[in-house]
């Protein structure tokens, strides 16, 4: 076994309890209050220069060696999610109504076993920035430390994340350069008409109707426009009209889930759904309103720098522990938004035959936290060598 991955298993222990006490102390998007200042008082206590509070509740800590120029940074995510959790295990979470159901309690436990090696170590050439970030399951973790100056208050050249995902071989690391995850826009339309008692339809201006005709309409986008090549999902996932049989409601909203694998096709999908909702409002005589989310991302890899870090991860676990180019994914992660500044690799370790993330049985493999730290590990020592 490698020296490294060695030195990583013997301290498996501790970062195991560092992940259960995240996993039994869940909180969620943008209230990471406990979780950032246990995550920050572990890295002060190595040495490490930490800033709490960049993107509401994120923490960046830093650690620089030698007088190497270079700077990478590595990012974990720390929010769980609004799911109850049926485990039966020691370290079930212990919050009504809240889990680490997707693993980031596993993702902040290989950083801290990476970091504390780090500290003891630092065989490394330059700084490293370590990304603790909230709020990735509502796509706005990132963007908000963006905006909070994350890359001019801490410089880098380079950035680097990782996803556990079940039904992947377990411990093995996928590495894909290119676009990688789709970008997400969550849409709300509000088609407003004329209501009306259940028994006079020729007094109202339906939205009902109209907006049942939207949603198959809507439909036609992927499958007439988008290429067989290419991969675009439009779902509609809420109707919500009126609240009686016997009233024609006033206006009825849509909730949309829209994603693509790549820019050109976003922009694509996303035109067509102004144009089709404009076209069919009109056909029935009720007005519109498309309420825009947040602009979605393609999750775009660096293919150099991929190239690199599968290198990295193939001499840390031997050549059948790599696979590349490993599976894309149409779910998406706001990693995207770091990868529209800086040159980012994202890579998956795989979680083994699991409940998928989001699952309410859906435990992290513990056995997966040496090998990611490790391989943050060996990423560090490799590019600010």
């Amino acid at each position: 076994m490698n020296t490294l991955l060695t030195a990583l298993t013997e301290d498996q222990p501790k970062i195991e309890a560092w992940r259960h006490h995240m996993h039994r102390h869940p909180e969620i998007a943008f209230d990471e209050h406990n979780t950032a200042s246990y995550i920050a008082g572990l890295l002060r206590g190595w040495g490490y220069e930490v800033t709490e509070g960049v993107g509401k509740t994120g923490v960046v800590a830093t650690l620089r060696a030698g007088d190497g120029p270079k700077a990478i940074g590595l990012r974990a995510d720390t929010d769980a999610l609004a799911v109850q959790e049926v485990n039966d295990t020691d370290h079930r979470s212990t919050i009504e109504g809240k889990s680490h159901t997707c693993g980031h309690d596993g993702h902040s436990a290989m950083l801290l076993g990476a970091a504390q090696y780090l500290a003891r170590t630092r065989n490394f050439n330059g700084t490293v920035h370590l990304i603790f970030q909230p709020a990735e399951e509502i796509m706005g973790g990132a963007p908000a430390m963006i905006r909070d100056g994350l890359f001019e208050r801490f410089p880098m050249d380079a950035v680097f994340g990782m996803h556990n995902m079940p039904t992947l071989e377990r411990g093995k690391l996928y590495f894909t350069g290119g676009p990688i995850m789709a970008a997400v826009d969550n849409w709300e339309i509000v088609l407003t008409g004329k209501g009306s008692h259940g028994s006079m339809p020729e007094k109202s201006i339906d939205p009902v109707v109209a907006g049942a005709s939207l949603v198959m309409a809507l439909q036609t986008i992927v499958s007439r426009n988008v290429a067989a090549k290419d991969s675009a999902v439009v779902s509609v996932g809420a109707f919500l009209a009126g609240d009686a049989g016997n009233v024609i409601p006033q206006t009825a909203t849509l909730r949309l889930s829209i994603r693509s694998s790549a820019p050109e096709t976003r922009k694509l999908v996303l035109d067509k759904v102004r144009a089709i909702t404009a076209a069919q409002a009109m056909s029935f005589g009720v007005t519109h309103e498309i309420r825009e989310g947040a602009p979605g991302a393609v999750l775009v890899n660096d293919p150099q720098q991929t190239a690199e870090a599968a290198d990295v991860a193939r001499a840390l676990l031997g050549e059948d522990q790599v696979v590349m180019p490993g599976p894309t994914f149409m779910g998406s992660e706001d990693f995207a938004y770091y990868a529209q500044h800086k040159p980012g690799t994202y890579c998956f370790i795989g979680n083994g035959d699991t409940p998928m993330v989001h699952h309410p049985e859906y435990d992290f493999d513990d056995r997966n936290l040496p090998v990611g730290a490790a391989y943050w590990v060996a990423v560090t020592e490799h590019f600010l060598r």
